[in-house]
């Protein structure tokens, strides 16, 4: 890494955007690659009707995978059976009781969609809006219009842990397009244009056998894609529709060759308005399909509606 950290502005000067392609008011950015008949090719991988759900658990006894700069999300019980062991129980005539709990999460506390609006360099978002948009929540490419839109197409599963025969890549490690087109060729699959693109990492796998303070160690790094030129060449020319991994950021948060951070979500997101999907639980799916070598399925999604949301929390659905 060098000792000077570019600015992220000039290292993709030249890179290739899609800033207006789909109108001046556009706010999805890629999920406009998907139309009737992106929806009829998911469909039409279905084979067994075996449904498999991608959201992290939440709250679980191991924590959650969110990441380390966000707090951890927190639910407290406010009502149960315990409120009428109290001295004022709750009157409901009839005799009826019932259970509340409030959460406190950040909206990318758990699996998510990004906002277009999330990741920006030069005061500027997706699709040409000033950052300054975002102050007191994103009136321009915020999760709102991912969410009323809703995202179903072909995804197809691309497993790179797999393909380099590890139960999960190492931290720092790397992998671009070329790597993914050969892990696709090796599984018998094909990615095509305008599909859901998802990656095995094996990350999740690792988070969920160590202790957290082991996985999130001193300094956080995680396996991802890195940025090169041809990468945002590779995700133009393919048209790929959203792009989801089980890993918290979707790239090598810190480019291991220049300290840049962020830089892939600023070629993909900023720039092509590509909707990233982060810490998506895959390992279900991935056995099923180590077991049967189907690579490809129907895959819906819809995050939650939050007016001006930086992101939300979903749970993707696989149908096979």
């Amino acid at each position: 890494m060098t000792d000077e950290v570019p600015a992220v502005a000039h290292l993709l000067a030249g890179a290739p955007r899609n800033w207006g392609r789909w109108g001046e008011d556009d706010e999805v950015g890629t999920l406009n690659h998907l139309g009737p008949a992106e929806v009829l090719a998911g469909l039409g991988t279905v084979r067994q009707g075996r449904v498999f759900t991608l959201q992290t658990p939440m709250f679980h006894e191991n924590g959650d995978p969110s990441s380390p700069a966000r707090a951890a999300p927190r639910r407290y019980m406010v009502q149960d059976q315990g409120s009428w062991y109290g001295p004022e129980p709750p009157d409901l005539p009839g005799g009826a009781r019932y259970a509340d709990d409030v959460v406190v999460s950040h909206l990318q506390g758990s699996t998510q969609y990004d906002a277009l609006g999330h990741v920006w360099y030069d005061d500027t978002l997706y699709n040409g809006y000033d950052a300054a948009t975002t102050i007191g929540g994103l009136r321009k490419a915020s999760v709102l219009p991912i969410a009323e839109r809703g995202v179903v197409g072909r995804g197809v599963l691309v497993d790179m842990a797999g393909f380099r025969g590890k139960r999960h890549l190492d931290r720092d490690e790397t992998f671009t397009h070329e790597d993914l087109a050969a892990a696709a060729a090796a599984q018998g699959v094909e990615i095509r244009p305008h599909d859901v693109l998802l990656i095995n990492t094996g990350w999740l796998e690792f988070f969920y056998s160590v202790p957290r303070e082991e996985f999130f160690g001193e300094s956080y790094q995680e396996p991802g894609l890195v940025y090169t030129p041809e990468l945002a060449e590779w995700f133009q020319s393919m048209e790929i529709a959203n792009l989801a991994t089980d890993t918290i950021g979707n790239e090598v948060l810190i480019d291991p060759r220049n300290g840049t951070t962020l830089l892939v979500h600023c070629a993909l997101m900023r720039n092509l308005g590509l909707v990233f999907t982060e810490i998506c639980d895959l390992r279900a799916l991935v056995a099923d399909c180590r077991a049967d070598g189907q690579w490809d399925f129907l895959y819906a999604a819809a995050p939650l509606k939050v007016v001006g949301g930086t992101g939300s929390p979903v749970n993707p659905i696989v149908v096979k």
